[in-house]
């Protein structure tokens, strides 16, 4: 009997013992993917990359990557030379950038004026937060104000006098 109990515990047990494991497992392969980062990009994939970075300078909305301009597609074949030739993805977009200006990249740099539109959305959640931990922390700590305490009304002799007769009148009528 002592031998089944300690078997249905420790069948009991299991699934926890099976999620800690697979909690471990799941944990080591994060670390694995932190530490080894991504795997190279090849060739083809880094100007694909930066082509999809850079701004079509005919077409209207297109990066250099979808469009089918004879200019874009110059752009991708410089791309893949430069890469040959061992630049950097960073030399390669200041190399457009200088040619054709800021323009070129599909999201403006995070320098400059053009860097207001990464930060000017925090700034605008800050200052909200800020404006509502402020108007909660006044509305919590404003007491309430009770409307005074109203005296009963006096009454005159007179009145008694009548209340009585009506509470007198009443116990007559009670069913007794």
């Amino acid at each position: 009997m002592n031998a089944a109990g300690t078997l249905r515990r420790a069948r009991a047990g299991l699934p926890g013992l099976l999620v800690l494991i697979a909690l471990a497992a799941g944990l080591a392969t994060l670390a694995i993917v932190a530490v080894r980062g991504h795997p190279p990009a090849s060739r083809a994939q880094q100007a694909q990359q930066i082509a999809a970075g850079l701004h079509c300078p005919i077409c209207k909305d297109l990066s250099v990557a979808d469009s089918p301009a004879p200019l874009a597609q110059q752009m991708r074949q410089e791309i893949a030379q430069k890469l040959r030739a061992g630049e950097s993805a960073d030399q390669i977009r200041a190399g457009f950038v200088a040619a054709y200006g800021d323009s070129v990249l599909m999201s403006p740099p995070r320098q400059g004026l053009a860097g207001v539109a990464y930060y000017l959305p925090l700034l605008v959640l800050a200052a909200g937060l800020i404006a509502a931990f402020t108007v909660l922390r006044r509305w919590l700590r404003t007491p309430r104000q009770e409307p005074p305490e109203a005296d009963p009304p006096q009454l005159s002799k007179a009145q008694r006098h009548a209340v009585a007769r009506a509470v007198a009148r009443l116990r007559e009528e009670e069913p007794g």
